[in-house]
């Protein structure tokens, strides 16, 4: 089996090559040919998943969106990953319309800490738009998971980490990381997720800790199995 797998990213384009990174790395390959076989769509011109949200205008996200997911289609691409957490909300919308199966990085990601971590509490970093989303709280309540979103003050400090950083091609901010991970901590939570991939970025770069979830490398890590390929051994869970 060899099933080719078309990514939807650019959202941002760091996140973008780091995944493709981490799906290098974390397959067991001893030749070119044990890798995946991919299409990564960079799409930048993608419009803000977190303005189109917060203001209800869904259409141009929507359309750009299941444009490219049609793109890669017709490229022969057998199932689809969205790198950017907040685009989920949009992929949902366009599951029905495409013609294979959404490798759903938000679903994958609540599996995981469930399955780790039963039971427990988890705080959701994200985009102001993802959190209005739902979705992580949704799939995580279905879970039996606690989720907890930060309060006003932590969360401007993660949008400023997110947008005003990594997005502006800036290092993160340590000392205000410092203040983002002793709230959630303060607040009881057993696990944080990373839910937006320019924090990705910032786990890969800095070396953050096994209390950080990277949805990124469970999607990875699913898009390796569902193409065929081997996962290397420390990676399967």
């Amino acid at each position: 089996m060899d099933r080719k797998i078309g990514l939807i990213g650019g959202m941002g384009p760091m996140a973008s090559q780091l995944f493709y990174k981490m799906v290098t790395e974390m397959t067991d390959a001893q030749c070119d040919q044990d890798h995946v076989n991919m299409i990564i769509y960079s799409d930048p011109s993608m419009p803000d998943r977190t303005s189109a949200i917060q203001s209800g205008e869904y259409k141009a996200v929507h359309d750009k969106m299941l444009s490219d997911a049609k793109a890669l289609e017709d490229c022969g691409c057998q199932a689809i990953g969205i790198t950017c957490n907040t685009a989920h909300f949009f992929g949902d919308m366009i599951a029905e319309e495409i013609h294979v199966p959404l490798i759903h990085m938000i679903r994958e990601t609540v599996k995981t800490i469930a399955k780790e971590c039963p039971s427990g509490k988890a705080a959701i970093l994200a985009t102001d738009g993802t959190v209005q989303t739902g979705l992580y709280q949704k799939y995580m309540m279905e879970a039996g998971l606690t989720p907890y979103t930060p309060e006003k003050e932590t969360q401007a400090l993660v949008m400023y980490q997110i947008y005003d950083r990594i997005k502006k091609g800036r290092s993160w901010d340590p000392l205000a990381w410092k203040q983002i991970e002793k709230s959630v901590k303060v607040a009881g939570c057993d696990k944080a997720i990373l839910g937006c991939t320019e924090l990705s970025v910032i786990k890969a770069d800095c070396g953050l800790d096994g209390f950080y979830v990277d949805p990124m490398r469970i999607l990875a890590a699913r898009i390796i199995e569902f193409s065929g390929k081997k996962l290397r051994a420390e990676f399967i869970k």
